[in-house]
Formats: C-alpha cells, structure tokens, sequence
C-alpha cells in the first residue's frame, strides 16, 4: 500500500542534502558578511568618541575645566566630589566600552590637546593597522 503524500516525511539524504547546502551558503556568505562588520566597529568608536567630546564641551562650559585624568568619563555621569558647578549628568546612559569589550582611554590633560580620547581597537594594543588600527579623537576630526 502507498503511503499518503500528506504523511511522508524527509529521507535522511533529502535533510543530508539540505544541511550541506546551508553550509556552503554560511561558508561564502560568512567572510563576506565579517568584512563589514570590522569597519562598522571603527566607525562606532568614532561615533561614541564624537558623542563624548559634545558630552565634554558641556562640562566644561558648566565647570570651567575638562575632567581630570582621575576623574575620567565618569565625571561625565555621576557628579565628581567638590565640583559645584557640575549641571549633568551629560550623557543619557552609563559611559559604555568601545566596541570591542575595552575601557575607552581618557587623558586630561592630553598630548594632543586639552585631552586625549581614544580606544586602541580590536587588540587593545597601542598602533596597529585596519581593525587594531586606535581611534582616537585628535584623528577623527574631534576637536578640543
């Protein structure tokens, strides 16, 4: 007796076949997709570099000063110990990691201006090239 088309299931060889295909879409796909994911991360970092030096423009003209060194982007959220003239918090959220997992890297004052803002990229290393290259806020038209 034939068995009802609405009952038949898959053979093995038909799901075997099927799995290979999705793998080899997932193998050509999956490098292309990843390079646009590198450069998206450094163009975040930028973003987020940009987003604190407005939030530290506004500190200063309220304070009179960039944060220190040790009061670092904290100060941009919760209010630092003997500043009267604080009026944040001057970012909305909690300052956040680049886009890599790290600490961003604050310096006041800076080597390269009044402060120094930066995230060292995907290995966390000074220097580097492409996705390790820094991101810094002297490079990315930032201006202090």
């Amino acid at each position: 007796m034939r068995p009802d088309i609405r009952t038949r299931g898959f053979s093995l060889i038909e799901l075997l076949v099927v799995m290979v295909i999705i793998g080899l879409l997932a193998a050509l796909v999956g490098p292309r997709f990843m390079q646009y994911i590198k450069p998206a991360r450094q163009e975040a970092a930028r973003a987020q570099i940009e987003n604190f030096g407005k939030a530290l423009d506004s500190f200063y003209i309220h304070v009179g000063r960039y944060p220190a060194t040790d009061e670092g982007l904290n100060s941009l959220v919760a209010q630092p110990a003997g500043i009267e003239k604080w009026k944040g918090p001057y970012l909305a959220k909690s300052v956040p990691k680049d886009p890599w997992g790290k600490e961003y890297v604050y310096r006041s004052p800076g080597e390269h201006g009044e402060y120094d803002l930066l995230s060292y990229g995907a290995d966390g290393q000074p220097g580097g090239e492409k996705e390790n290259a820094d991101v810094t806020s002297w490079e990315s038209g930032e201006r202090h």
